[in-house]
């Protein structure tokens, strides 16, 4: 037994008969397996041109490419290569059939499934293309055993990883499309998701193969050194794969950049060794060889701008690869199956020297002005160019690909007419025939299939549900304005009477692509960052839903109700258009923005006691416009210009002489402080535009108490902002490292005093829930501390009207103490997870803080949490 040359690839002569790949089974095989890459391929570029219409079509496209395409090529090419590079035995053809038709049914599924928001269907697809990859991944471990070898044989080692990467990255998908992972902890999981799919399942087989490809397109000898550092290049980007994966999933940014790092550092290693093998002599495909070389240089550049968005950006304003898609995809993907096309396909079809020389010419036809069109197009999409730019980069990288693709169904047009000719007897032939018949079929399944996905949803213009049908709200236009962020869609719930006219003016105020399905309704395109589009639902009957219909975004909680009641819509008239905003309809502000510029949080940290004895302050009731939420400002009636007033602190015993001067024009106020004792009549009085008076008090009671306005209606004076918190140490209070003082509240919006935002006073509907005055503050500007320090976190209730369950996620209470009271000291057995106070009721809790990281402070009431009564402490070490 020795060596020859086939095609520039040392291989073991015996160990490969010369009729390995023109036996009509395997061809067959290829055959029909390049079919259905071509079927999907096609479907992928019809969705990617219809995209703006069709109901999550950008998706769609990207995901026929790459679970349908992409997947399919790889797991034929995989045990291809896998085969000839360990000299192993070819895996039984039944078998590998099985696999191959196992992988795409449960592509179909998974895509269906996630369209058509069937779960059961996604389920069922999930599994079965997680056991067809996990069965693919066991044929390429077996083929190691008992197999020849080779130089090569560590190749197969990124086949084996790559099918780990898939089922890793198809579990990552099914916890996103179900949303078992969490809307707090979607981004992570997608861009893990991302990078396993990409970088592991399609990466890691490209880096493997073009150790071997590379040099057998260019009809020369493999580099000495390519065995000892291939093995290192897949150390290098499997290892850094598997820690970038776990950093994302886990929102360990460090991690992740780490792993990156690593990946880029493999890739760069491969690359330089490719370069190094270049010689001065025709290539076997010149066509094959500057497709694959643009593609390793557009992973390359993929990786490291990659690599630069990790390490400076957080990984919720990241949210997907973005700009780096079509360099990932077209530059990357679609170049390698090109390159790997264009030179493998005339191998495996033809018959012999001849066809395959004439093969090879077919798909080489104008290949430079294609390989052109296309790196043009993905340099205009990456490139952070106008609009414009983009559309003309797509056309380009379309034509490009589309026309290639034409050459390749002419090429298995030629070659199947070809394969029906081999055969001498009419029963041969026949037998051959479903080969092509099948990949008819398959294609047209595939088509069935997603015209059936997409039959359920109605993205036309508005409908209606018995139109012109008489209601309480019949002949009222209402405007809601409606915002996509944050894996939210604000305001959740609109309340409308029975045949109101709806219309939605829906805005995308997030990084990431929104748009918004009407349950048998209309629907808007897919929305970049600050895109509005209105829609028309015209007189509402009934309830409805809407949602976002990307994969995962509904399960994840992108969902608002439509509700009909019976009575009245407040304020409007026959008609008349009423304009209403999220803020009216009880939705809240859009916690996702970015405050003003110069807005500055609260100061939480809580002021130590002033000396002596007696303490004089000074407040004045002003009212005053401040920052409520992001982006929000509401004018609000204040003791001292802020909401809460400022903090008293004092100790058991203390005297406090508060002067209080109403510098309010419009209407009188009072104050009412409930750390004193004292009969109310004359300290609590209200006083008249520019009266004073001073309020004098003994503390004789430890605690933390509320004071408020004392002027009729106090739901009014409370709930516009004019309340505050005095802290009175306990006799013997240990130093906490950290002491906070957080004032929780509700936030309602609109013009004091009037008739809507009253109205939502008694109905208890505020549009947020805050601590010290403002929505979210703390989740943009944390509190920070650092590992093992004790915090110690005062509370008070302010209402008007609901309490609070305060709760730090990732810590335990070892101290509680509530309305003047320990419940919980430190030497206890114990422990406690939540402070709750009823309105007007206040105490605080203590904790030690682990380890570095970011612990959310929510009531957790979640309600209140998920509307502005959550902020965050940054621990660092």
């Amino acid at each position: 037994m020795h060596d020859k040359e086939v095609d520039g690839t040392s291989v073991h002569e015996g160990d490969r008969p010369p009729s390995r790949f023109k036996a009509s089974g395997p061809r067959r095989r290829h055959l029909a397996a390049h079919g259905l890459v071509a079927a999907w391929v096609v479907l992928a570029l019809l969705a990617a041109s219809v995209q703006q219409t069709l109901p999550a079509g950008r998706w769609l496209a990207v995901h026929l490419f790459l679970v349908g395409a992409a997947t399919t090529a790889v797991v034929v090419w995989s045990e291809h290569f896998a085969v000839a590079m360990l000299h192993a035995r070819l895996p039984d053809r039944r078998w590998s059939n099985t696999r191959l038709a196992a992988v795409n049914l449960g592509a179909v599924g998974v895509l269906t499934g996630m369209w058509a928001d069937r779960p059961l269907l996604l389920g069922a697809g999930s599994a079965l293309l997680i056991a067809a990859i996990t069965a693919h991944l066991v044929v390429l471990v077996r083929l190691g055993r008992g197999a020849l070898g080779g130089r090569l044989a560590p190749i197969a080692d990124y086949y084996r990883a790559a099918a780990a990467a898939l089922i890793v990255g198809a579990v990552l998908g099914w916890l996103l499309a179900t949303g078992r992972g969490g809307p707090q902890h979607y981004a992570g999981l997608k861009l893990a998701h991302v990078h396993a799919t990409l970088l592991g399942w399609i990466g890691l087989p490209v880096l493997g193969t073009l150790f071997m490809l590379w040099p057998t397109v260019l009809g020369v000898r493999m580099a000495e050194r390519t065995t000892v550092l291939a093995r290192r290049v897949l150390i290098l980007t499997g290892g850094g794969l598997l820690i970038a994966v776990a950093g994302l999933a886990a929102g360990w940014r460090p991690g992740a950049v780490a792993g990156v790092a690593g990946y880029a550092a493999g890739v760069a290693l491969a690359a330089r060794l490719l370069a190094r093998t270049v010689r001065r002599r025709p290539a076997i495909s010149a066509a094959a060889a500057w497709t694959l070389a643009a593609a390793l240089g557009w992973m390359l550049a993929g990786v490291v701008a990659d690599l630069v968005l990790l390490a400076v950006r957080p990984l919720d304003a990241l949210r997907d690869t973005g700009a780096l898609l079509p360099v990932l995809l077209v530059g990357l993907v679609a170049q390698v199956l090109i390159g790997a096309l264009t030179y493998l396909l005339p191998i495996v079809l033809a018959t012999g020297p001849k066809e395959r020389a004439a093969l090879r010419a077919v798909l080489e036809r104008a290949w430079v002005p294609r390989l052109v069109l296309l790196n043009l197009g993905v340099a205009l999409l990456a490139l952070p160019l106008p609009a414009p730019a983009g559309t003309v980069g797509a056309v380009s990288a379309g034509a490009g690909a589309a026309a290639f693709l034409a050459l390749v169904v002419s090429v298995l047009l030629r070659s199947g007419r070809g394969l029906l000719r081999d055969a001498g007897e009419e029963a041969a032939a026949a037998a051959r025939r479903p080969a092509l018949w099948g990949t008819a079929a398959g294609a047209v399944v595939i088509v069935l299939a997603v015209l059936v996905a997409n039959s359920g949803g109605d993205t036309g213009g508005g409908t209606t549900n018995a139109a012109g049908t008489a209601g309480p709200g019949a002949g009222t236009t209402r405007t809601v304005a409606v915002t996509l962020a944050d894996m939210r869609i604000r305001p959740a719930r609109i309340e409308v009477a029975a045949g109101t006219a709806l219309r939605l003016k829906v805005t995308n105020t997030d990084t990431q692509r929104h748009d918004l399905k009407i349950e048998d309704g209309p629907a808007t395109p897919m929305l970049g960052r600050h895109d509005t589009r209105v829609l028309d639902l015209g007189p509402v009957t009934a309830d409805r839903e809407a949602w976002c219909t990307l994969p995962g975004h509904r399960a994840a909680g992108m969902t608002m109700d439509i509700v009909v009641k019976d009575g009245t819509t407040g304020g409007g008239h026959a008609g008349h258009t009423t304009a209403a905003t999220a803020d009216e309809d009880g939705g809240g502000p859009d916690l996702s923005a970015d405050f003003s510029t110069g807005f500055r949080a609260r100061a939480a940290d809580l002021a130590p006691v002033p000396g002596g004895t007696v303490h004089k302050v000074e407040l004045r009731a002003v009212q005053r416009t401040v920052e409520v939420a992001p982006g929000v400002r509401q004018r609000m009636w204040t003791f001292g210009g802020t909401a809460p007033g400022p903090t008293l602190h004092g100790r058991v015993g203390d005297v406090f002489e508060v002067t209080l001067v109403n510098d309010d024009a419009a209407m009188g106020h009072g104050i009412d402080f409930h750390a004193g004792s004292l009969a109310p009549d004359r300290p609590m009085r209200t006083l008249r535009p520019g009266e004073r008076l001073v309020y004098r008090f003994r503390a004789e009671r430890a605690g933390a108490w509320l004071y408020h306005c004392s002027t009729a209606p106090m739901l009014q004076h409370l709930g516009n902002g004019m309340y505050g918190a005095v802290v009175i140490d306990p006799p013997g209070l240990a130093k906490a490292d950290h002491t906070y003082v957080l004032v929780s509240s509700q936030l309602y919006l609109g013009t004091p005093g009037s008739t809507a935002q009253v109205a939502k006073m008694r109905r208890n509907t505020p549009d947020a829930w805050v601590f010290n005055g403002v929505a979210g503050q703390y989740a943009q500007r944390p509190l920070k501390v650092r590992a093992g320090d004790r915090a110690r976190f005062w509370v008070v209730a302010a209402g008007p009207s609901d309490g609070i369950a305060f709760h730090i996620v990732g810590t335990v209470f070892d101290t509680v103490y509530k309305e003047g009271a320990y419940l919980l000291q430190p030497d206890a057995a114990g422990g406690s997870q939540v402070l709750d106070l009823a309105p007007a009721q206040g105490g605080f809790v203590e904790t030690t803080f682990p380890e570095a990281g970011h612990y959310a402070f929510v009531d957790h009431d979640m309600r209140h949490a998920e509307a502005g009564a959550h902020g965050t402490v940054e621990v660092t070490d």
